[in-house]
């Protein structure tokens, strides 16, 4: 690289940092906000039989000139150091286990800032890490009903405070369902592993915590600053922490499902199955709300939960539907630290319930009920998911709350009164536009898919719909329209930040996932175990890469374990189920990229969505800035080059 190109390099570089930090949320002070202590993040995967790809983080702390040399079992593989992407191909054609290495460079001299090291293991596969897990052994139900287990939904943490972050895994049981139906589910287990394979424990949240999709959100964070993710659960009698200590009362373990033992359960004296006391549902009972080590599993506090099942019927129902509908969320209410918000209710009343936890004890903040006098707008307005983000420019986190938000101080900012939804995206669409905006779809077979303002709840585009539209998708996929795109099963196409369609209605147009992958800044398409692109001069899906060997979860929801910037560069990675749960592959892009970013979770909003994925029917991760190629026309069409180190 000249000298002259590497000055317009690096004012590019300064410009777009700054425009990715400041341009979307300018009244956020990131500098006070409590945020994790992110290391390198390198990682190393097999392109082929010749190649290997070698990628690492940029830090908001490194200086603005770093550079990279990268190390190969002590010998350094690259000419000159990398200033362009932080992304490298080694030629390298052995199958033995090898230790990359990321160091920092700064003004032609190493200086071993934020040093990373990855170890790709001896015979790795060509695409992804393997994590092997373990899964939890059949069992039966008291019907007498074998089931199984399949790995579910997923969240990072670091456990351990080395800047690097574990996985903690969701199992479900294959009779895990919907409360709408009756019958019995099995217990659910949440697993903490590294991504060598090695688990770190076990928690069985046992036989009085339902199991499906709206029943266990559970927020992974770093919440007293100690540079170690707590997990954080409801939780009932008979739970089993990562030390094999029992939560509540043991001996109601089995109360509400009809065990006879705790073994295979046992027929009546006449041979006949025993019934399922309540149909499988759980009417009463103790309810905890529970903070976890995630390092060693331990119960580290176990309070009543709040908000309190109560009597069933203020929910709407007494067959526990209602009732047994939670969410959950983290959420920096004081715009500095970050509290847990546990959420019961969407569908009628609805309550949120904000918490502190000080590495001790559990403070609670506020309560917000529905019920209460003068918030009557906000029931039934809930969502299957919540975003959060400072969405009114005070420096301090609201919560959206599906087609309502609920300010910081536990009180009531808006409601749209147009009730439940499935899916919900928050981020800043349009560079002319200041704030962040939502798209969203409705269940009420009349507002059908609204784009709002987030602020105020202003309507600003609305596709009306006689039907329940089910899903919906926000990403900025097309160049030659400014801003991010939306669409939704009901919105006749694809519509631009003003409202216009730019494309007819496709058939089996992924709604449901969205991933930064090949290196441009649009946006790709992930459906299932497929990443696609859109084809806007043919109007049409290309596929892109198949995560072969792979399953989605969540049903019809075709979702990953997780997605987002887990590891490596700026780009995303996929958190994938092998077809006989044997273990995770975690997908990472092996597509060169001409652009240096600072790691999306740096980011208070998108670390944030990757927290609460989990929560309800998984929605995808958004930034609370613009990102995407209209950030080359702030500068006359310029774009980062990357350096040639050949």
């Amino acid at each position: 690289m000249k000298n002259k190109d590497k000055g317009r390099f690096f004012l590019l570089l300064i410009l777009m940092n700054m425009a990715m930090l400041t341009m979307a949320q300018p009244k956020y002070n990131y500098s006070k906000l409590q945020m994790e202590n992110l290391g390198r993040g390198v990682v190393a995967i097999r392109n082929n039989s010749e190649e290997v790809v070698v990628s690492w983080r940029y830090l908001s702390s490194d200086p603005l000139k770093t550079g990279f040399n990268i190390y190969r079992d002590g010998v350094k593989v690259n000419a000159a150091p990398l200033y362009g992407s932080t992304m490298y191909i080694d030629k390298y054609n052995g199958d033995g286990a090898v230790l990359y290495e990321v160091r920092s460079v700064l003004r032609g001299k190493e200086v071993h800032q934020k040093d990373g090291q990855y170890r790709l293991p001896e015979k790795a596969p060509i695409g992804y890490v393997n994590i092997p897990i373990q899964k939890p052994a059949n069992a039966w139900t008291p019907a007498d009903e074998e089931y199984t287990y399949h790995a579910n939904d997923a969240s990072i943490g670091d456990v351990d405070g080395d800047g690097e972050y574990e996985i903690i895994l969701k199992w479900n049981p294959s009779n895990a369902h919907d409360n709408a139906h009756d019958g019995y589910t099995g217990p659910v287990y949440l697993d903490c592993y590294k991504l060598n394979g090695t688990r770190l424990w076990r928690i069985n949240l046992g036989n009085n915590i339902r199991a499906g999709s709206h029943y266990i959100p559970f927020i992974v964070y770093d919440l007293d600053g100690d540079g170690k993710a707590e997990v954080v659960v409801r939780t009932a009698d008979g739970t089993i922490d990562g030390l094999n200590n029992h939560i509540g009362n043991p001996q109601n373990d089995f109360r509400e499902v009809g065990f006879v033992d705790k073994k295979r359960p046992q027929h009546n004296a006449d041979g006949t199955r025993m019934p399922l006391r309540n149909e499988g549902r759980i009417f009463t009972g103790n309810e905890y709300l529970t903070v976890f080590s995630g390092l060693t599993g331990e119960a580290l506090k176990t309070i009543d939960y709040v908000p309190e099942r109560g009597n069933l019927a203020d929910w709407g129902d007494t067959r526990a539907n209602r009732s047994d509908r939670f969410l959950a969320c983290v959420a920096y209410l004081n715009g500095r630290t970050p509290s847990v918000v546990l959420c019961r209710g969407y569908y009628t009343r609805t309550v949120l319930a904000a918490f502190d936890w000080d590495g001790k004890d559990l403070k609670q903040k506020w309560i917000f009920d529905s019920n209460k006098p003068g918030c009557e707008d906000y029931a039934g307005q809930g969502n299957h998911n919540l975003r959060v983000g400072d969405v009114d420019g005070d420096g301090c986190d609201e919560i959206i709350y599906g087609s309502c938000a609920i300010n910081n101080d536990g009180t009531g900012l808006y409601s749209t009164k147009m009730g439940h939804g499935d899916a919900i995206h928050l981020t800043h669409f349009d560079l002319d536009r200041k704030g962040l905006q939502i798209w969203a779809c409705h269940e009420n077979k009349i507002d059908g898919s609204t784009y709002r303002d987030a602020a105020t709840g202003e309507v600003l585009t609305q596709i009306k719909s006689g039907i329940d539209v089910g899903r919906c998708m926000a990403a900025d996929i097309d160049p030659t329209h400014p801003g991010v795109e939306m669409w939704s099963l009901e919105s006749g196409g694809i519509l631009n930040v003003k409202g216009e369609h730019i494309s007819p209605k496709m058939h089996r147009f992924p709604t449901n996932m969205a991933v930064w992958w090949d290196g441009d800044l649009l946006r790709e398409l992930l459906d299932s175990n497929m990443i696609s692109k859109y084809d806007w001069k043919r109007k049409k899906c290309i596929l892109l890469y198949e995560m072969e060997g792979t399953e989605s979860t969540n049903g019809t929801k075709s979702t990953p374990c997780l997605q987002g910037d887990i590891i490596g560069d700026w780009r995303e990675e996929v958190l994938m189920r092998t077809e006989d749960n044997s273990a995770l592959r975690l997908y990472v892009s092996p597509i060169p990229t001409a652009y240096r970013f600072h790691t999306f979770l740096e980011d208070p909003i998108y670390r944030i969505s990757i927290a609460t994925q989990n929560v309800g029917y998984n929605q995808p991760t958004q930034p609370g800035f613009y990102f995407g190629p209209d950030l080359k026309g702030l500068f006359r069409g310029c774009v980062i080059m990357e350096e040639d180190s050949k």
